[in-house]
């Protein structure tokens, strides 16, 4: 990946769109595409495509298109990486469970839940989907032992900062988090957040001004 630029944060959300769509290409048995086929297929303009490209170098060239195999090996390589990450959810009520539940089919090969967390004496000790829940007493010796590095945090807003912190200081790195609050942490910590009540707003203004 090219360390000169600084990626932004518009092109590093289309990326995983881009990795599957050289995925499913590569499947179909495609050699090469262009940056309009691309366009059509996600509805991303091509000078956005070419743009966004632009930032890891010479992917591929002015009249031949891209690479299908090439392009699929350097979004696994560079962006996705080759080693396997293991998560955790933290909070095991409707939200954690669905998640526990879902089918995450093109991540397979990138990430193993390897189990949940929550304090609900009720919820300990069973498990859903195969995923088993632990006491949050546990929380450290878990992230020590299976060498967690990603988790996903669906708890009340309440008590989402001080479990953010322990998972930071426990050795996590990332965070998917799903509580409505912006977490407190620090700058070397990447946190993803999804706001469902956000998203849904976003959608209802885009569907009335179509």
């Amino acid at each position: 990946m090219n360390s000169k630029k600084k990626i932004p944060n518009a092109t590093m959300k289309r990326l995983p769109l881009y990795y599957r769509y050289f995925n499913q290409a590569e499947e179909a048995g495609t050699d090469r595409v262009s940056s309009r086929e691309i366009s059509e297929a996600l509805d991303i303009d091509s000078a956005t495509i070419r743009r966004d490209f632009s930032y890891f170098g010479e992917l591929g060239r002015k009249g031949y298109g891209y690479n299908v195999k090439s392009l699929l090996k350097f979004f696994m390589e560079h962006i996705q990486g080759t080693d396997k990450k293991n998560v955790i959810i933290i909070g095991a009520g409707n939200l954690g469970s669905a998640l526990m539940n879902y089918k995450f089919t093109n991540l397979n090969d990138k990430m193993t839940v390897v189990g949940a967390l929550d304090h609900n004496k009720h919820l300990v000790g069973t498990e859903v989907n195969g995923v088993d829940i632990y006491h949050t007493d546990e929380l450290e010796d878990i992230i020590s032992r299976e060498k967690v590095e990603v988790a996903i945090l669906t708890l009340p807003a309440s008590v989402s900062q001080e479990m953010a912190e322990r998972l930071v200081a426990a050795g996590v790195k990332g965070i998917l988090n799903f509580t409505p609050i912006r977490l407190n942490l620090d700058k070397d910590i990447y946190v993803h957040n999804i706001d469902l009540g956000v998203e849904l707003q976003a959608l209802f203004f885009y569907m009335k001004n179509l």
